[in-house]
Formats: C-alpha cells, structure tokens, sequence
C-alpha cells in the first residue's frame, strides 16, 4: 500500500487482547489505493489492511473505514482471510486480508466501494488477490 491510505492500529488494553479484537483505523484518501486494497474475490468484499502485527486465520478484526471524498467513517467487524507475512516473495507488503461479513450493512458497504471504484473494478491491473 502506497502513501494514500493510511492504517493505525489501536490496541485494546493488555489484559482484554485475547477477549477483544483489535481496532485498526484504515483510512484511503485515493480510489487508486482504495483499488489497490479492495479484495472482489471474497463473496462478501474484503480488504487488505498493511500492519506488521500478527494475526491468526479467522481472528476477529475491526475496522474503522474511511473512504475517499466521504466524511463518514464505516464500521466493519470481520475476520483475517488471509496473511501476507514480513519478507513475502514478490516484494509484497506485510499485511492481512479481511473479510467483510454477510450482513446487510456490510453488503451496503461493499456496493458503495464497488460503485466508487466504478470501471475500474474490470481493469487489467491487479487488485489484493488470494
């Protein structure tokens, strides 16, 4: 992920990690980015969130999502999809994977990136694949 999207994590506190899942703040300035993170091959939607944390496949995640020219901010509760680990081939960024949950809230969400992202969702550059 380049400049224009921006990712913080926001640590529960020590004693409620394993109980809680942690909060990341992802925020894209640019449809180019949002582009470059969004997953369309998950069935419901996903993300890809650049952290250096670790996580475990199927650990609960919650993201705080900014959109570019939205002043809302987007609340998704889902779950790690997938791990790209420090030092991936391919020069990949250190991340995770995040799949979106079959809710209608969610579903709403999913339809509004993929209608930002317009035509650009049927474009020959590469979008987070699996």
């Amino acid at each position: 992920m380049n400049d224009r999207a921006t990712a913080r994590t926001v640590a529960p506190a020590p004693a409620a990690a394993a109980a809680r899942p942690s909060v990341i703040q992802l925020v894209f300035r640019e449809k180019g980015a949002l582009y470059a993170a969004y997953m369309p091959l998950l069935a419901d939607g996903g993300l890809f969130v650049p952290t250096a944390r670790e996580y475990r496949l199927g650990e609960d995640i919650y993201l705080l999502l900014s959109l570019p020219d939205d002043p809302q901010r987007y609340p998704v509760a889902g779950k790690v999809a997938w791990l790209t680990p420090n030092n991936a081939s391919g020069g990949r960024t250190q991340g995770v994977g995040v799949r979106f949950p079959a809710d209608e809230k969610t579903r709403a969400l999913k339809l509004k990136i993929e209608e930002m992202l317009g035509t650009t969702l049927v474009s020959s550059k590469p979008t987070q694949t699996l």
